[in-house]
């Protein structure tokens, strides 16, 4: 008792997840929290008294194992996507993080590679690294997008087992046409996941991967409750596939892997999908609004179909991320060079935010 703890480096650890750092975005108790994508606005009350209703009913028969199945869960996600979807080609997880997980336990692993177009969603090289695979990241345009003809030019060269294409794309919101996801699929022999985190908040008339699902055998496209739906919290991702990948699933899956209090939350929020995407709209006017106010600041958005803003033209976004924070704002700084990335909250959030960096100047902050 008493002696000072092991150190990672003191325990036999896999070498190849050595050195790697954990998945994590700053969290502080900041009055503006813009950080993560979330959806900030509260779940309706009538929509959250129902889910608890239907949580307290499943505390009911808690004892017992959940449906491992979760057939009716499947069945809403089937007939909220529509598109002709039945259950059988649906799948669920605990979070997105964990469908993606499930399909690289499937389908990559040892020996294997992963391939995304970087900069993208940064789960996808530890999500591959974790299941002992290889990542290999792609190239985009300077202005981040991606053209058909060179995202099948770079998928023939790697020949990857999985492919990972981001639609619209994580960090910086760059919508990605059905002709590249066509074109990626054609180039490949491997499994293709679109994945459309963010796809409600794309224009109305846009369509969705779900529509080049049929014929598509290696196709997958992979959605969350936790943006749109304002259901990060409850962790709830789902995929569309043909059945034959969702039988595959099956075998890596945990037993019992989503909770009955899951399986309830979520298919009470289901039951309200109109009022719980009532709010998108107001998000979709935010983001804009943002844009159009960083670009009137100096500032350089980028095109956004998601619910968040990438801005370029950060003198320092270190010393413009302080800033912020000591201003009581908390936005994301991704990596990318002179550039930072904002959620689109509230209107009162936005304000705060828009409010609080052109305090700081032209450019932002510096040291």
């Amino acid at each position: 008792m008493g002696a000072v703890s092991a150190s990672l480096d003191d325990l036999p650890l896999r070498a190849d997840l050595r050195g790697l750092t954990p998945y994590g975005a700053p969290q502080a108790a900041l009055p503006v929290a813009l950080n993560v994508n979330e959806n900030t606005h509260p779940v309706p009350e009538d929509v959250a008294d129902d889910v608890l209703d239907s949580v307290a009913r499943a505390l009911r028969d808690v004892n017992r194992y959940p449906d491992r199945e979760f057939t009716a869960l499947r069945e809403g996600f089937a007939k909220y996507l529509g598109h002709g979807l039945s259950a059988d080609q649906i799948w669920a997880a605990n979070g997105s993080n964990e469908v993606l997980q499930h399909l690289l336990q499937a389908f990559a692993g040892p020996g294997r590679t992963a391939f995304g177009f970087a900069p993208t969603y940064s789960m996808y090289p530890l999500l591959t690294r974790a299941t002992g695979a290889t990542y290999q990241a792609g190239t985009r345009g300077v202005d981040y997008t991606l053209g058909a003809a060179d995202a099948a030019a770079q998928i023939e060269a790697a020949d990857p087992d999985v492919v990972f294409l981001c639609a619209p794309n994580n960090p910086t919101g760059t919508p990605l046409g059905l002709d590249v996801i066509e074109a990626v699929y054609d180039a490949a022999n491997g499994i293709v996941i679109v994945d459309e985190a963010y796809q409600e908040f794309a224009p109305r008339e846009s369509r969705s991967a779900l529509t080049l699902l049929p014929g598509r055998e290696r196709l997958v496209v992979s959605r969350t409750m936790s943006k749109a739906f304002a259901f990060a919290g409850a962790r709830v991702g789902y995929l569309a596939a043909d059945a034959a990948i969702i039988d595959a699933l099956r075998l890596v899956r945990l037993p019992y892997h989503l909770s009955a209090l899951t399986q309830a939350a979520a298919g009470a929020a289901l039951r309200h999908a109109p009022a719980m995407l009532a709010m998108v709209d107001e998000i979709v006017a935010q983001r804009d609004r943002i844009s159009a106010t960083l670009d009137a600041l100096g500032y350089q958005p980028f095109e956004s179909w998601t619910n968040f803003v990438l801005f370029g033209g950060v003198d320092d976004p270190a010393a413009t991320w302080q800033g912020l924070y000591d201003r009581g704002v908390l936005i994301r700084d991704v990596g990318l060079p002179r550039s930072l990335r904002v959620t689109a909250g509230t209107e009162t959030e936005s304000t705060a935010f828009l409010d609080a960096l052109a305090s700081l100047g032209p450019g932002g902050a510096r040291v």
